[in-house]
């Protein structure tokens, strides 16, 4: 396949490959039945590509350089090979209210290569767009490969056989991230676990690591403070090069009976407060909502028996 000739420099956000990624978990994972006993469910889901996902990617375009921030998912009707209009600018007119500078520069789909039938869905984004950006995420695992599975398309008119014709072509792209992100990619690169487990069982065993480093110093501290006490009362004799040692540990300790610690520490067992009251409210308002909306349909439906009017 050719390469650009455009001069567009590409930049495209890590969230943008998460959100392609999500979609296509979901979707497989919703596709595919439940394997039998005795089956390999690891190997049988990373042979098969499973069914493919569309959407539309939206960025800003400065200049020649084309920036690709965030992306959304769209309907697929594969009976007529098309996406579901009403629905992309309802999606469109969504997110123009919460990203007002961002622009629907193209769209997503997923599979090892692009493919004849995504020049129509191409060419119809074009009223949109008059030159989308194709971005393609190969979801097959390839563990030779260094390479991020990710190629984005342009499409230029080129004269083939003396008729022209619009084709996909490839370009180049560079990963562009701002500070949240590499927080949340850091973030997620550290919860992925290491040895094929889920995350919940990774981060338990990172909690009971942590319950046996706390039990083990109490037991501890415990047996120093019985040998004190029994030094104290004359049971065994005086160390002084054991108390020297206990004398230097506790002035390693924070002082925290000073009133800065206990500024500190009100003010942040007020935030905590302050949060678990906030969650406290927001469940109650939900679930009185949810009595207002019931009670509103009970006394609708005896208003048109009766002529009573709603509750609220």
């Amino acid at each position: 396949m050719a390469s650009s000739s455009s001069g567009l420099t590409f930049k495209l956000h890590p969230l943008v490959i998460v959100n392609i990624s999500d979609h296509h978990t979901r979707v497989k994972s919703q596709s595919q039945p439940p394997i039998a006993n005795g089956g390999d469910a690891t190997s049988a889901s990373s042979n098969s590509p499973g069914p493919r996902v569309f959407g539309c990617v939206i960025g800003v375009q400065r200049g020649r350089t084309v920036e690709i921030f965030n992306s959304f998912e769209l309907l697929y009707d594969p009976s007529t090979n098309s996406l579901d209009r009403s629905f992309l600018e309802k999606k469109q007119e969504l997110y123009k209210k919460v990203f007002p500078n961002f622009y629907i520069l193209g769209w997503y789909s997923t599979g090892a290569d692009a493919e004849e039938s995504d020049m129509h869905i191409h060419k119809a984004l074009m009223d949109i767009n008059e030159s989308p950006v194709y971005v393609l995420l190969n979801p097959l695992i390839n563990h030779a490969q260094k390479d991020l599975p990710v190629t984005i398309f342009e499409s230029e008119m080129h004269v083939i056989d003396g008729i022209p014709q619009l084709i996909l072509v490839r370009s180049s792209y560079t990963i562009e991230t701002v500070e949240a992100e590499r927080i949340s990619v850091d973030h997620v690169a550290h919860l992925k676990p290491s040895d094929g487990g889920s995350a919940a069982t990774q981060l338990a065993a990172h909690l009971t690591g942590i319950h046996s480093a706390i039990k083990m110093l109490n037991s501890r501290v415990r047996v120093l403070h019985h040998y004190l006490n029994a030094m104290q009362k004359g049971e065994i004799p005086y160390e002084n090069s054991l108390l020297r040692q206990v004398s230097s540990l506790l002035r390693r300790l924070p002082a925290i009976e000073s009133e800065k610690f206990q500024d500190e520490f009100l003010m942040e067992y007020n935030d905590t407060l302050l949060i678990s009251y906030l969650a406290m409210f927001t469940d109650c308002s939900s679930t009185m909502n949810d009595l207002v909306d019931k009670i509103n349909v009970a006394y609708d439906r005896q208003s048109r028996r009766g002529g009573r009017t709603a509750f609220i």
